[in-house]
């Protein structure tokens, strides 16, 4: 089935893509959350008709992001933790510890958006990398320290 895709949607395409998926996928998944639409010759020609509106949207979302992106990287995060002996953390630093933190800040993340290769377990300094936008990313510095 083909269908038009109303918003980014992760390893298939971009808003405004006509692309092609299983009929199941389409019906169960993107047309009930809205993320598609069918692409029959009515929803075709609407959407030539919506492209620009579109494409200003996606536009403001981009710039938005790298506004978000530019203070991010300029902010240094501070994230207490409990430490042991030769500065090992009793636990580990996630990506929802520095979800909350940002949160602290000002900036609401999700947390899904922060790239960690593997848990910090370590006081040190580390560059985090946000994605914000499937073309922003973002490198926050995040200080663990001892608490």
């Amino acid at each position: 089935m083909k269908v038009i895709l109303k918003d980014d949607v992760k390893s298939l395409g971009r808003m405004g893509e006509v692309v092609n998926v299983s009929d199941g996928y389409a019906r169960n998944f993107l047309i009930p959350k809205k993320l598609a639409v069918e692409a029959n010759t009515a929803n075709i020609k609407e959407f030539e008709h919506h492209k620009k509106i579109i494409g200003d949207k996606a536009a403001k979302i981009r710039d938005a992001s790298r506004a978000t992106a530019d203070k991010l990287a300029a902010l240094t995060v501070t994230i207490k933790a409990k430490a042991g002996e030769e500065d090992k953390l009793f636990g580990s630093v996630t990506s929802m510890d520095i979800a909350q933190a940002l949160v602290a800040e000002g900036f609401d993340i999700d947390k899904k958006k922060i790239q960690i290769d593997e848990p910090i377990k370590r006081v040190g300094e580390y560059a985090v990398q946000v994605r914000l936008h499937a073309d922003v990313a973002a490198t926050v510095n995040v200080h663990v320290v001892p608490e």
